[in-house]
C-alpha cells in the first residue's frame, strides 16, 4: 500500500479526532475544524494526512521556529499519528520522510519532536529512522 500525501481538509476532521485520540488527545472535535483553519494560514505550519482508498490513515503537523543562538530554524514534529490498524506499513515514515524533505526545503538545520515515556513502540521507530533521543523535556501548564 502506498498511501496518497495530501493536504487535509475540513471533512478529515473526524478522522484527525480519531488520530489524536488514538495519541492520546482526546476531545478535539469541539475544536479541530477551526485549528485546522488556523494551521493552514499560519506561514510557520504544515500538516499533511496520508491517505488510501479513500482513509486518512496518518497525520503529521509540522512547526518551523527560529533559533536566536544558530543561523538555521529548525523543524518540530508536533503530532505524527498512524491509525492503529494501519502500523508498520511504511506510513510513519513515509510521513517522516515528508517532514525531513519540509525541512531541508526551508533550510531547518534539524527536526525534533518530543514523545511521551509511555510510547516504547513509537521510540523504537524513530531509533530505527535516525532519531537521537535527547533527554530533559520540562513543561509548565499554563491551564
Amino acid at each position: 500500500m502506498t498511501p496518497l500525501l495530501r493536504h487535509p481538509h475540513v471533512g478529515d476532521a473526524p478522522a484527525i479526532v480519531e488520530l489524536l485520540a488514538q495519541l492520546g488527545y482526546p476531545g478535539a472535535e469541539a475544536f479541530i475544524e477551526r485549528r485546522l483553519r488556523e494551521l493552514d494560514e499560519h506561514p510557520d505550519a504544515l500538516l499533511r494526512v496520508a491517505e488510501a482508498d479513500g482513509v486518512v490513515l496518518g497525520v503529521i503537523s509540522l512547526h518551523f521556529l527560529p533559533q536566536l543562538a544558530l543561523p538555521r530554524d529548525f523543524c518540530r514534529i508536533a503530532y505524527l499519528c498512524v491509525a492503529e490498524g494501519a502500523r508498520g506499513l511504511g506510513i510513519g515514515a513515509r510521513l517522516e520522510a515528508w517532514a525531513e524533505a519540509q525541512a531541508r526545503l526551508r533550510d531547518c538545520d534539524r527536526i525534533e519532536l518530543h514523545s511521551g515515556v509511555r510510547r516504547v513502540d513509537a521510540h523504537r521507530f524513530y531509533a530505527r529512522i535516525g532519531y537521537a533521543e535527547s533527554p530533559k523535556y520540562l513543561v509548565k501548564s499554563l491551564a
